[in-house]
């Protein structure tokens, strides 16, 4: 009776991580003084994750960015699951289903790791195909403001000098990876990255515990000032690699530049 007590946080601990709180979804709310993108509402989100049975909180999500009434929508990749396409949700019903995204200037993205594994040209023609601008060391112009996106580090060939060309300040930089914060010029108004998920899992004081980046856990999650330039890491929506979250909600993230 005492050791089955004993394992009664343990397996609420464990309930939690996998069943509650990798369902629970935030916003993440920041203001950012920026006097040339003064006035400007993004919403970002990245590392959706959906696995084959998650059609109802690919809804769900959708729903809760359009909710916040975005000037600019940007999403960061990973919008499959897995290495194999039977690990996922279609990149059909995925890419159709963030078709209903709606903005005033419209949505951006970058593929991720995931995405180039399974068919990268598959889920760039089926984003493309709804609405999604796919950005692949290019940019475009979104009222006033250049979005550029460069495309995976871990199985493509980002080039931000290519994705940068032709673009006058203001600039927003969409990476998959925030690794190639070296890399990115003092130009670029702000860059927005993934793929770290936060670690997934968090303790408190510490933050996150490991990290798939070269830099261990520095550009985990938040704000982050490097050498004079600023990017904003998020800690996405879905999970990866083991399907738990702890102390490291999802979230989609809206920013507000005052």
């Amino acid at each position: 009776m005492k050791i089955f007590l004993l394992l009664i946080p343990f397996i609420l601990l464990i309930l939690w991580c996998t069943l509650v709180e990798p369902y629970i979804l935030t916003v993440k709310h920041i203001k950012i003084n920026d006097d040339k993108l003064k006035g400007l509402k993004v919403v970002f989100a990245s590392d959706f994750h959906y696995k084959p049975y998650e059609t109802k909180r690919l809804k769900r999500d959708v729903r809760r960015i359009n909710e916040q009434n975005a000037d600019i929508i940007l999403l960061g990749g990973d919008f499959v699951n897995g290495h194999k396409r039977g690990q996922s949700l279609n990149i059909e019903i995925i890419a159709e289903e963030f078709g209903n995204l709606k903005s005033k200037y419209g949505t951006f993205a970058v593929l991720g790791n995931h995405d180039a594994w399974q068919d990268a040209a598959k889920a760039e023609e089926e984003l493309t195909k709804n609405g999604i601008n796919v950005l692949k060391n290019s940019n475009k112009k979104a009222g006033s403001v250049y979005i550029a996106g460069v495309e995976d580090l871990q199985t493509q060939n980002p080039d931000v000098e290519k994705a940068l060309k032709g673009t006058s300040s203001p600039v927003i930089l969409l990476t998959h990876t925030p690794d190639i914060i070296e890399d990115i010029p003092l130009t670029v108004n702000l860059t927005l990255a993934g793929h770290l998920h936060g670690g997934q899992i968090r303790l408190p004081i510490i933050g996150a515990l490991v990290t798939p980046s070269k830099y261990g856990t520095k550009y985990a999650y938040g704000m982050i000032e490097a050498q004079g330039k600023r990017m904003f890491v998020t800690k996405g929506i879905g999970t990866s690699v083991l399907p738990i979250r702890f102390l490291c909600k999802p979230e989609i993230v809206l920013i507000e530049f005052i």
